[in-house]
């Protein structure tokens, strides 16, 4: 994954780790706050995972930064093509409140943009040990790597990782404000949403 970059100063307005979904306030000088939004049935303790429930899919990156948004695209894509067949969750910059959803799934799919050494707009998929050996090389790959990390050992140690897990990395091409892709991701995404719709539906099948 690509330098970390989740706190921002932006004039005397501080951008830190927006999840899409929660009341944020901006103050000048002063650090954002938000209130994390709730699950219906979220409890303090880990659940076993619900029988036959849809598979998770988790997207995450910032849409005001051109290229690093492209997990977040490709989320509002999938969750029109998918319909009830998956759940598909925007992460934003990630939040430790995500681990209800990991709790209730035995299928999860995350994707996010990430350095592949490629050239921009590559789409790449890791399941199973491959995710997990990819997410821990020393070199930083993604913008939220270490919140990633950080939320997947959640999982762990509360018994909750689904065996079924893989990550769908983009090659991004442009990191800067902007809230549109640069032109080699904006195209890669029918291939990116193709390779996530075929993940779906390996797991399907018995």
């Amino acid at each position: 994954m690509y330098e970390n970059a989740q706190t921002m100063q932006v004039g005397s307005d501080q951008i830190c780790g927006l999840t899409r979904g929660c009341t944020l306030t901006i103050r000048p000088g002063q650090q954002t706050t938000q209130d994390s939004p709730s699950r219906p049935g979220a409890g303090g303790a880990a659940r076993g995972h619900a029988a036959h429930s849809p598979a998770l899919v988790l997207g995450f990156g910032n849409i005001l930064l051109s290229d690093d948004g492209a997990g977040v695209r490709l989320i509002e894509r999938l969750r029109s093509e998918l319909g009830a067949e998956a759940e598909c969750v925007d992460g934003g910059t990630l939040s430790f409140s995500l681990l209800s959803y990991i709790e209730a799934v035995d299928s999860m799919l995350i994707v996010d943009a990430a350095e592949l050494g490629r050239p921009p707009g590559t789409v790449s998929l890791f399941e199973g040990a491959a995710m997990d050996e990819f997410l821990l090389t020393a070199r930083r790959r993604t913008v939220h790597e270490v919140g990633l990390i950080d939320l997947l050992d959640m999982a762990r140690l509360q018994d909750c990782l689904p065996n079924r897990r893989a990550l769908l990395c983009i090659q991004p091409g442009r990191i800067d404000w902007c809230e549109d892709l640069s032109a080699p991701v904006a195209a890669a995404m029918p291939d990116a949403a193709r390779q996530a719709r075929s993940m779906l539906e390996q797991w399907r099948t018995p």
